[in-house]
């Protein structure tokens, strides 16, 4: 397994829908365990393939639910509904999202409380289960990035000025910027002294 670079905001391929799984091979086997590794060398929740710049349907997450789903995983070609996101504000004490595409930067996001999800394994059989509180907003925050949305796109306007100015500060928002996990310094800070700062946040 291969830890690889993470793509950020800017990448072309962060900002369009992702291509269908067609082929179950070898080849797909080997993206699904390099994002395992790449999601946790990034101490992420979740991690998309166009996050590693591969424009296919595919997520795998590293995340404990109360769920009854397998703490680490993989859905190819999914599908996700949710229940309805309510209309008013997010708290940011509690529903502050990261992602390793914006790395370093954190924002306040409304979002469903369920989500249900259907797709496929790595050997093509049909997965079906349904995400409650932050393992669903996992599941969307993943499913997102496969139809060319990042989270900071679904933001308030007052977040999205705030995101914008981020983006700018850093010099993304065009191609050819990434980071290595394991090699770079951890954006989120999770490789110095510890901290609460990012704990009640989802990064993936």
């Amino acid at each position: 397994m291969t830890v690889r670079p993470i793509v950020i905001t800017g990448e072309p391929v962060l900002h369009r829908s992702a291509a269908l799984v067609t082929e179950f091979d070898d080849d797909l086997r080997t993206l699904v365990e390099d994002m395992y590794e790449t999601n946790v060398a990034a101490n992420g929740v979740g991690l998309a393939a166009p996050q590693v710049g591969v424009g296919l349907r595919v997520f795998v997450w590293k995340m404990a639910n109360e769920d009854g789903v397998p703490e680490q995983g993989h859905v190819i070609n999914p599908t996700v509904t949710t229940s309805k996101i309510p209309q008013e504000r997010p708290n940011p004490d509690e529903e502050t999202e990261g992602c390793l595409s914006v790395p370093g930067e954190a924002f306040p996001l409304k979002r469903a409380e369920r989500a249900h999800v259907v797709g496929l394994d790595l050997d093509g059989n049909r997965l079906e289960f349904d995400a409650t509180g932050w393992f669903a907003r996992c599941m969307q925050h993943e499913y997102d990035h496969l139809n060319g949305t990042l989270y900071v796109d679904r933001l308030d306007e007052r977040q999205s000025k705030k995101a914008r100015k981020a983006v700018k500060r850093n010099g993304w928002g065009k191609p050819g910027s990434s980071w290595h996990p394991g090699v770079d310094r951890d954006p989120f800070g999770h490789d110095e002294e510890p901290s609460d700062e990012h704990a009640d946040e989802l990064i993936g």
